[in-house]
This record gives C-alpha cells, sequence and structure tokens, in this order.
C-alpha cells in the first residue's frame, strides 16, 4: 500500500493560489496530479470522465462555489477544501471533508493534509480487499448484538439518539444507540441521505413521486431540501428517455 500513489485535482479561481498548490502536490511522493482547474464547472465535466482520489477545491469561486459543487457529487472524492475565509470550517465538515486549509498555508499544513487523506485512503483499501467482512455489521440493541448484511438494511430512520434500522423481511426495526454520521461513514455508496432523518438502500427503493421515495405499499419517506439536489442528479444519471 505504501508504494501506491493517489490521484487528486486541484479547483481555484485564482492562478498563484492555484500554482502554490500544484506544486505543493509536487512534492508530496505519494499523489498524483491528474489535473488542475479554474472553475467547478470545469472540475465537474473532468469528474464525469475519470475517478481520483482526492480533490483540492477552493469555496469562492464565480459560477458555482466550491462548497455547493461538492454537495452536487453523487460520489466525491476525498475533499480538503482551500479557502481564506475561515466562517466556512464548519460548513465543510459538515459534508465530510477531510480537512479544511486556511490561506496562506505552507507546505508543512499541506504535508500533515496529505497524511491524513492517506491515511484514509489506505484504510479504505484494506476494508475493500476484505469483501466478506466489509459487508456485515454489529448492531448492539439492548441487552443483545445482531450481526446484520448491510446489502438487506432498506433504510435507517433517526430517533433522538438512536437508529431504527429497517432490514428485509424482518417487521421489526432493531433499535440501536448511533449517529447517523457514524452510520453514513460505513455504508456503501449504494446508500443515500435523502433526509435528516433518512437513509435509504439505493436499491430498495420502488417508487418517487414528487418529495417522497416509495419504498413499499405502507412506508413513504420524505426527501429533504438539503438533499434534494444530490438525490434529483442520481435520478438523472439513470433516467430511461426517449
Amino acid at each position: 500500500m505504501s508504494d501506491r500513489k493517489f490521484t487528486c485535482i486541484a479547483i481555484d479561481d485564482e492562478p498563484l493560489a492555484l500554482q502554490q498548490i500544484v506544486t505543493y502536490i509536487g512534492k508530496v511522493p505519494f499523489l498524483q496530479l491528474v489535473a488542475q482547474c479554474q472553475s467547478a464547472l470545469e472540475a465537474r465535466k473532468l469528474l464525469e470522465a475519470e475517478t481520483v482520489d482526492i480533490m483540492f477545491c477552493d469555496i469562492n469561486m464565480p459560477d458555482l462555489n466550491g462548497m455547493d459543487f461538492v454537495k452536487s457529487l453523487l460520489v466525491p472524492p476525498l475533499i480538503v477544501f482551500t479557502t481564506a475565509y475561515s466562517e466556512y470550517a464548519v460548513e465543510g465538515f459538515r459534508v465530510n471533508a477531510v480537512d479544511y486549509l486556511l490561506k496562506p498555508f505552507g507546505l508543512q499544513e499541506f504535508q500533515r493534509t496529505a497524511l491524513r487523506l492517506k491515511e484514509r485512503l489506505e484504510a479504505r483499501g484494506e476494508q475493500a480487499e476484505s469483501p466478506e467482512e466489509d459487508d456485515t455489521v454489529f448492531l448492539k440493541s439492548e441487552s443483545r448484538t445482531v450481526k446484520v448484511s448491510i446489502r438487506d438494511i432498506r433504510y435507517i430512520e433517526a430517533m433522538s439518539e438512536y437508529l431504527k434500522v429497517w432490514v428485509e423481511n424482518e417487521h421489526k426495526p432493531i433499535v440501536t444507540l448511533l449517529s447517523m454520521k457514524k452510520m453514513e461513514e460505513r455504508l456503501p455508496d449504494y446508500f443515500m441521505r435523502i433526509h435528516r432523518s433518512y437513509i435509504v438502500n439505493l436499491n430498495k427503493i420502488q417508487e418517487v413521486n414528487k418529495n417522497r421515495i416509495i419504498m413499499d405499499k405502507d412506508t413513504y419517506l420524505p426527501i429533504g431540501d438539503v438533499y434534494k439536489e444530490v438525490f434529483q442528479n442520481y435520478l438523472e444519471q439513470r433516467y430511461l428517455i426517449k
């Protein structure tokens, strides 16, 4: 794993700031620059053509800012935001950014961030090499521990500090003390957050009706305004049209 290079792109509308990131990437042996872009729209076209491991992204950009761009990506790479405005830090971590580099930042700060990215990607690779182990989770529910196949999870519902995990062919949910964020981190790409209170298995959806997802004749889940655009992008990529 240690010899692997991780692909990345750099996005910044300021040429000098973009060149600085490109230079720093070149000084980290395990990073490989795929492209440098001066807008999020340019980066979107690139990501439609190929997959990268990491994206260094400025936030304040014309046309489409970096935060909205990341939110619009169905399966984003690991994100590091770069900006001169510290007020974006909290929002950056809400979209699961790995790090936030406040301009002006130096090479040492960049290298520390690069090591965090490397650790995250190597851990992800180790999980992929153990598919049998990765296909199940153990959930604590009252006095028992339940083994659950991830593919059998239909949807997850937040309930205060607890989660209700609804599983295929089970009439009652598994209730476990866990946060939505922790659950999201553990789930594969075919799960999506559609509401502050719901995560769905995209493979289990039967129908979409306006702002609701129909899982079965008795289960209708709302699509929250914050998550609507990402879910719509997912649908548009799969439409069959004449």
